[in-house]
């Protein structure tokens, strides 16, 4: 419960502590900075060893207060905050930059700079996980599909681009604006998909990582120059996915699909919400994925039972989805929608067409989808070989009971 704690407290100040520091710093000394944050966390275990403090909140912001004065004295640096806090009371300074105001402004320019054009895409979404919400290179590899040697050297090329070109640490302002926006709401996306459907080996719902992208999110929609309709779109889709999350699994852990959820148990109020997001989305001109995938939602949501399934109607959205961000993932899911629609030939077409290791730590989704078309058509033998090659490549514990549990219902059906 304590290593929970701790867990959730990295996710939550990680980012926070980097922009604060990397403001006061800049950029060129990003590496340093990570290090002192680290290290800020591993001071905190062994202190914590034997007792959580009250507010350890409070002890960490202590903690990373006192960090600064350290880092002044071991960073020579031009920076103006630098000059700030050394025309100033140190004490007096370091308190104003750690005023709330002051914390969101810092949290803002990070996602900014982390999207920022200049850094090759693949490389400022790895980036971005890791200064913005504290992502471990193992945890960045799972939400991008990745091997994790290619994750550091992702970071390594971001870190060494930063530094040799002078990126400011700003927002930026006009054209610059909708493109930063894009990619920022791109790792939004994926901080909360890896929260809703982990890799992690033994928590499938990590809801830190929901809340995480929830409250980026609202940051950015907090300030009217950031506003557009992929914005709203997208805390939409947040929270219609988060209604869902505490049916996902039984008190047990074990997952429960949507064929199967309580659908009573779905959040009303985070529904609500998530409608009126999506009303203020539909005020602006640009539509965007978010919007289809928060309409595929709602469909879902407006259901009673997953009999009753409207799958024409998400399968038509799904092909909008498709055209604008092609993917293997959104191939599955027309994939499984066509098995519920009794179209095997076009779903096996699909199946076919998909190479599983493109999906790297997700491949046991395409076996998995696989099995179910062979179950739907009869095919009991290959199902269950489907069912195998899924568990085989599958990391998390309750996708694995839950695979083998579909596996041993075949086995004896």
């Amino acid at each position: 419960m304590e290593n929970q704690i701790i867990d959730h407290l990295f996710r939550h100040q990680y980012g926070k502590m980097v922009s604060i520091l990397t403001n006061i710093f800049g950029l060129p000394h990003l590496e340093t900075i990570e290090d002192a944050v680290q290290d800020i966390f591993i001071k905190a275990m062994i202190k914590w060893r034997n007792q959580i403090p009250e507010n350890p909140e409070a002890w960490l912001t202590a903690a990373a207060k006192n960090r600064v004065i350290d880092l002044l004295r071991k960073i020579k640096s031009e920076n103006n905050r630098v000059e700030r806090l050394e025309q100033h009371s140190e004490s007096q300074a370091i308190e104003e930059l750690f005023l709330e105001d002051e914390i969101e402004d810092s949290q803002l320019r990070m996602i900014f700079t982390a999207c920022h054009p200049i850094l090759d895409s693949k490389d400022r979404i790895a980036f971005a996980l890791k200064s913005i919400a504290g992502f471990s290179i193992k945890e960045i590899a799972s939400a991008l599909l990745l091997k994790e040697d290619t994750i550091k050297k992702r970071l390594q090329r971001a870190r060494k681009t930063i530094k040799n070109e002078n990126i400011s640490f700003t927002i930026p302002a006009g054209s610059k604006l909708q493109s930063r926006l894009d990619s920022v709401f791109e790792v939004i996306y994926l901080i909360f998909n890896e929260g809703f459907h982990s890799n992690n080996q033994k928590y499938l719902i990590r809801s830190d990582l929901c809340g995480e992208a929830m409250r980026l999110n609202q940051m950015i929609l907090k300030k009217e120059s950031l506003r557009n309709g992929a914005g709203y779109a997208l805390f939409a889709l947040l929270c219609f996915q988060s209604s869902r999350l505490e049916s996902k699994q039984d008190a047990k852990g074990q997952i429960i699909d949507l064929k199967n959820q309580d659908r009573s148990r779905w959040y009303k109020p985070l529904i609500e919400l998530g409608r009126e997001a999506m009303y203020k989305s539909l005020s602006y001109s640009d539509y965007c994925a978010y919007h289809v995938e928060g309409a595929i939602a709602i469909e879902h949501l407006d259901t009673s039972t997953f009999d009753k399934t409207n799958w024409n109607k998400i399968l038509a959205l799904l092909k909008i989805l498709i055209k604008k961000t092609p993917s293997p993932l959104t191939n599955l899911n027309i994939a499984f929608v066509l098995i519920q629609l009794k179209n095997f030939e076009e779903a096996k077409h699909i199946l076919d067409s998909i190479n599983p290791n493109i999906l790297e730590q997700r491949k046991y989704l395409f076996y998995g989808t696989k099995a179910e078309y062979f179950q739907n058509t009869g095919d009991l033998p290959r199902a269950i070989e489907c069912l195998l090659e899924a568990i085989s490549s599958v990391t998390n514990e309750a996708e694995k009971n839950y695979l083998q549990k579909k596996k041993n219902d075949l086995l004896n059906h």
